[in-house]
């Protein structure tokens, strides 16, 4: 019995200050590889109004080809 599974790749997307928000293009096969990249990241401060956060690939702000 196969199971059907989707094969996602997961985005580091930064928010800052005034909405905007930056796709890093590095991408990550596993959610935890991603959310242990923000762990490290957090580990230094932090500047205030930035924060991190990990997308699939099936979520629109992964699309990096789309103009500003």
């Amino acid at each position: 019995m196969a199971s059907t599974t989707a094969a996602l790749v997961w985005y580091l997307v930064i928010a800052g200050p005034g909405n905007g928000l930056i796709v890093l293009p590095s991408t990550f096969d596993k959610r935890e590889q991603c959310t242990a990249a923000i762990a490290e990241y957090q580990r230094q401060p932090t500047p205030p109004g930035w924060s991190l956060q990990c997308v699939p690939s099936a979520s629109p702000f992964a699309d990096s080809s789309s103009a500003d």
